[in-house]
C-alpha cells in the first residue's frame, strides 16, 4: 500500500456526479492534476471543506470516523503526510489516543498528531520493565540521559501507572493520557509548517496588510506547483502576488546562489521567478550543485533569472573542484584528464604551470573558491543568463499564476 490514506469523495451539492478516489499523501507531480479532476465536479476548493467523506481505506482504521464528514482536500494531505512519518509506538498513540477522545473531524485529527507522543499506550503487558521505562521516558518529553534511563525502575513505574485507574481501553490498546490537552495548533485554516517532501526554500507567506485576528501565517514549499502556490496563498488571504510578504524560514539553496541574491528582501512579485529558478535547481545531484556554486560565481549571476539560466545549462561549463593555480590545472589536464597518455617515468619533465598557463588563455576559465570553471557555450554568456522573450512578454502582461493575479 503507497497511500497512507485512500478517500472516496464526492460532492454533497451535485449527488449526480462520480465518487472520486484519491490516495494521500498526494504525489507532488499529481497535485495540479488531482485538483483540477475535482475542480471538474465543482470541488476541490482551496478554502472551504467541499468533499463529503464517503470511504476511508487506511491502516489507521480510527480515521474510518471521517465517514460522512465534510473536509478540504488539502486538510486530508496534509494529515496523511503527518501521519505517513509516524514510528510504530506514534501509530498506537495517535489511533488510541482518537479512539478515547472521539475524534471525528479532520481538523481534531491533525491537532492529535502534534500531541498523542505526550501519552501511553500498552498495547502487550508481558514486559512491565519496558513498559514502565517507555512510560517515563514518554513522560521525560521522548528524551532522556542514557545513564538515568538505565537507573529507572521499569516494573514498579509501569506498576504505580496500571493501578492508578487512569487507563481507557480502546481497540489499540490501553491509553493513558498523562493530563495531554488537545491544543489547537491547526486552526482549522493555514496550516502549521512541516516539511514533508524534499524542498529547496520553505517561504511564510502572510499578507503585506498583516494577518487578520485568528489567522497564522502559511509555509509555501518550492519548488511548488501553480496550483499549491494559488492554494497556499489564498489560505491565508492573499489575492495577488503584489499582496503577499515572504520570509524565509529554511533553505537548502546552493551557498553562492543564496550569496548572490538579496533573499532578505523578497517581494511577492519575486515569487515566480523564485519558484522556477527552484525547479531549475531542484534535480541537480549533489556534484551539480557544486557545480552551479562555481558557475554562479564564475558567471557573476544577479538576479534569479540568471541563475536559473546556469542551472539549466550547466553541460555548457567544465568544472574541476578544488583547483586554484595554473600549476594544479596543468597537473590535472596531464595527469587525470584521460586527454594525455601520462607517463610517470617522464614526470620529471612535464611544466605543469607552463601548460595551465596555456591552456587558461586559450580557453577564458576562472579559479575561484570552488574550483576552475571555463565556459564552452557558443552563445555569449550575458545573453545566455537573460530572461527568455516569451517570458519577458507573460510577465509584462501580468498573466495569471493558477488564481492569483501577479
Amino acid at each position: 500500500m503507497s497511500y497512507v490514506i485512500q478517500a472516496v469523495l464526492s460532492n454533497p451539492r451535485r449527488p449526480e456526479c462520480d465518487q472520486i478516489t484519491i490516495p494521500f499523501p498526494i504525489p507532488v507531480d499529481q497535485y495540479d492534476k488531482t485538483i483540477e479532476m475535482l475542480q471538474a465536479i465543482d470541488l476541490g476548493f482551496s478554502v472551504n471543506r467541499d468533499c463529503t467523506v464517503d470511504e476511508v481505506n487506511s491502516r489507521y482504521s480510527v480515521l474510518n470516523t471521517l465517514v460522512g464528514t465534510l473536509v478540504n482536500i488539502d486538510q486530508l494531505d496534509y494529515l496523511a503526510k503527518r501521519l505517513d512519518g509516524f514510528c510504530a509506538g506514534e501509530v498506537s498513540q495517535f489511533q488510541a489516543m482518537a479512539h478515547k477522545l472521539g475524534l471525528s473531524e479532520i481538523k481534531d485529527f491533525i491537532n492529535l498528531t502534534y500531541c498523542c507522543q505526550q501519552t501511553t499506550v500498552i498495547t502487550d503487558f508481558s514486559d512491565l520493565e519496558q513498559i514502565g521505562k517507555d512510560h517515563t521516558m514518554t513522560l521525560n518529553g521522548g528524551a532522556m540521559p542514557i545513564d538515568q534511563y538505565q537507573a529507572v525502575n521499569g516494573k514498579e513505574a509501569a506498576l504505580q501507572l496500571i493501578n492508578g485507574g487512569r487507563g481507557v481501553i480502546t481497540p489499540y490498546g490501553v491509553a493513558y493520557d498523562n493530563g495531554m490537552k488537545l491544543e489547537p495548533v491547526y486552526n482549522g485554516h493555514q496550516f502549521p509548517s512541516y516539511l514533508y517532501d524534499h524542498s529547496l526554500l520553505v517561504l511564510e507567506i502572510t499578507p503585506k496588510r498583516g494577518l487578520v485576528e485568528g489567522s497564522n501565517p502559511e509555509y509555501l514549499y518550492l519548488p511548488a506547483s501553480e496550483h499549491q502556490i494559488e492554494r497556499t496563498l489564498l489560505r491565508v488571504g492573499v489575492t495577488t502576488l503584489h499582496d503577499a510578504k515572504m520570509r524565509i524560514d529554511w533553505d537548502e539553496l546552493p551557498e553562492k546562489v543564496v550569496n548572490a541574491l538579496e533573499l532578505d528582501h523578497l517581494s511577492g512579485s519575486d515569487l515566480p521567478a523564485l519558484n522556477r529558478m527552484c525547479q531549475a535547481i531542484e534535480p541537480l545531484k549533489e556534484a551539480d550543485m557544486e557545480k552551479l556554486n562555481a558557475v554562479v560565481l564564475f558567471a557573476e549571476a544577479g538576479d534569479m533569472m540568471a541563475v536559473r539560466q546556469l542551472a539549466e545549462n550547466l553541460d555548457l561549463f567544465d568544472f574541476v573542484p578544488g583547483l586554484q593555480t595554473p600549476e594544479e590545472y596543468g597537473r590535472h589536464m596531464i595527469r587525470e584528464s584521460g586527454h594525455f597518455d601520462y607517463d610517470e617515468n617522464l614526470e620529471g619533465f612535464y611544466d605543469y604551470r607552463r601548460y595551465g598557463e596555456q591552456q587558461l588563455r586559450q580557453e577564458g576559465g576562472q579559479f575561484n573558491e570552488c574550483g576552475y570553471v571555463v565556459y564552452q557555450g557558443t552563445m555569449p554568456l550575458e545573453e545566455l543568463m537573460m530572461e527568455d522573450p516569451a517570458e519577458k512578454h507573460q510577465r509584462e502582461q501580468g498573466l495569471r499564476m493558477g488564481g492569483v493575479a501577479q
